[in-house]
């Protein structure tokens, strides 16, 4: 899985980077090439985001305050303001990351888990303080 990771994020930055240094080409020679980078790129970003989702979800029940307020939840509940808190934080991690960041956290496993960390705490206190009003 790591090795599926790194290659998705080494081949959406190196796509990236030829594509802002080669400029527009035209329609007549549009080979497929442009389909398979927004596919390996949405690739390393669902990866990227399940990550985000998984640690997210770690720190929540880590909070003194979704302790206190879980108690007064069935686990129905709980599972869906999780659900809804990390999908927003989730949503919010790509906004938050460059490419040279997602190609360095492919190869980097400390790179990577140091930048998972950081999106997450920038996003989860916004996220779940929107859904537990």
């Amino acid at each position: 899985m790591k090795k599926l990771l790194a290659s998705t994020v080494m081949l959406a930055t190196v796509a990236l980077a030829g594509c802002t240094t080669t400029g527009a080409t035209t329609g007549a020679t549009n080979n497929g090439t442009g389909t398979a980078i927004g596919t390996a790129n949405e690739i390393g970003m669902n990866v990227f985001r399940a990550a985000i989702d998984n640690q997210c979800r770690s720190q929540i029940e880590k909070q003194t305050a979704w302790r206190v307020a879980s108690v007064a939840m069935t686990e129905a509940q709980q599972e869906s303001v999780k659900s809804n808190v990390c999908g927003c934080v989730s949503e919010q991690a790509p906004q938050q990351v460059t490419i040279v960041e997602l190609g360095n956290a492919a190869i980097d496993s400390q790179y990577r888990a140091q930048l998972v960390t950081r999106v997450v705490a920038k996003s989860l206190q916004s996220c779940y303080a929107s859904f537990v009003k």
